[in-house]
């Protein structure tokens, strides 16, 4: 199989800041040609969430750009203007996908709502990204990542508990509702093609960000519906999974995951104490979750008498997940991230080499990279729009600042 599965599909992204442009940057590491639609002068949001920033010349870009839009071709053009809204219909009319996440109805006085543009293209699958979805009482909200962790449940069920110093919820570190959204989108979007080999019809993908979060609570979610009790912060303590979670080294804390019974004999007797495998306090895990704060007590009181360095090579000989808590950098030099080729310098566009991670996807062997960097604003309008418009067309709208 290519590694680039949807090379010849064709985008158009509307999108901005995250859900949206991490949907197509994935599209666009599996070969889906993706033309990234930004406002003259400004350019998407993210471009100027910095520091730290990016710079290759006269250029820059704040790193949080570069992080979801590899990949893709930039086209600065004012679809505000009839002008620019008539170029964008006649795009979409040979589009296979377009994605946006404007408020629900905001593209319908351009004439660049998901009815017009099917209507014109039957075959066009239309994915709209927003807060709360195309309907309901909260449709017609603005949906931000943070408001949604804190309206959808995960920061309830992140940070310390309540009485702790330093208790209290938290957010995700990473807009977790904003990626997996993105994601989610991604995958419909593919199910719509595929139907669409059956149908020869296309499709309008709605999907929210707050129904995303609630998808992505898993266990916690259904933790909640079994019961009918809300799941309480544990901090990097596991609801459902004891021992599951750091302990403190003589020398730095380490992960310790014990998954099954027969991992925590094989952890008890490292620490010198088989006998706790046969306590019924503990032979079982629900018996250790019923009994958490005891033997997480006793095992981390073995812990401590030795450096990190020790557990890790005894936890990982004897079959027992464990891990070091890295740093990012410290993560993206590991061993494993460096055969793997995570980390990464590429492009030779208006903003040069630049940093990124590598896409994750790999087929046959073959790692899913987008050929291109992320783009400068408007670093493809003349190469795109060529197709559309004639020099002296693209002169004069660059002119009258539709085009940019």
């Amino acid at each position: 199989m290519s590694a680039q599965p949807l090379k010849g599909l064709k985008v158009l992204d509307l999108s901005r800041v995250l859900a949206g442009p991490w949907c197509t940057q994935l599209l666009a590491d599996m070969g889906a040609e993706v033309i990234k639609i930004e406002q003259p002068g400004a350019g998407d949001d993210t471009r100027h969430w910095g520091p730290p920033w990016h710079e290759h010349g006269d250029e820059r870009v704040a790193a949080y750009f570069l992080a979801a839009n590899r990949g893709k071709k930039s086209v600065a053009l004012d679809f505000s203007s009839e002008e620019g809204a008539d170029i964008v219909r006649r795009m979409a009319a040979e589009a296979d996908v377009l994605v946006e996440n404007f408020r629900v109805g905001g593209l319908e006085k351009y004439g660049l709502d998901a009815a017009s543009l099917r209507n014109a293209n039957p075959r066009l699958i239309y994915a709209s990204v927003t807060g709360f979805g195309q309907d309901g009482p909260y449709a017609s909200r603005a949906g931000y990542d943070y408001i949604i962790q804190a309206m959808g449940g995960m920061m309830s069920v992140t940070g310390l508990p309540d009485g702790e110093p330093g208790g209290g919820p938290l957010k995700v570190g990473v807009a977790i509702a904003d990626i997996f959204t993105g994601m989610y989108t991604a995958s419909t979007i593919l199910a719509a093609l595929h139907e669409r080999e059956r149908t020869d019809e296309g499709a309008h993908v709605d999907m929210a960000l707050f129904d995303t979060q609630l998808a992505v609570l898993a266990n916690q979610a259904s933790n909640a519906m079994v019961s009918g009790r809300d799941p309480q912060r544990l901090g990097n303590g596991h609801p459902n999974i004891v021992p599951y979670q750091p302990f403190t080294a003589s020398d730095q804390p380490l992960v310790i995951a014990v998954g099954n019974d027969r991992q925590f004999a094989k952890l008890a007797a490292l620490c010198g104490h088989p006998e706790w495998a046969e306590d019924e306090r503990f032979a079982t895990n629900a018996a250790r979750v019923a009994n958490r704060d005891a033997i997480v007590a006793k095992v981390g009181a073995v812990i401590a008498d030795q450096p990190a360095a020790y557990w890790l090579e005894k936890l990982l000989e004897a079959g027992i997940p464990a891990g070091p808590i890295n740093k990012i950098t410290q993560a993206l030099d590991d061993p494993q991230a460096t055969h793997r080729g995570a980390k990464q310098k590429r492009g030779a566009g208006a903003l040069g080499p630049v940093p990124m991670v590598g896409s994750p996807i790999r087929l046959d062997g073959v790692r899913a990279d987008a050929d291109l960097a992320p783009p400068a604003l408007g670093e493809h309008s003349d190469e795109v729009l060529s197709d559309w418009l004639d020099a002296n067309a693209l002169a004069a709208l660059r002119d009258k600042d539709v085009v940019g």
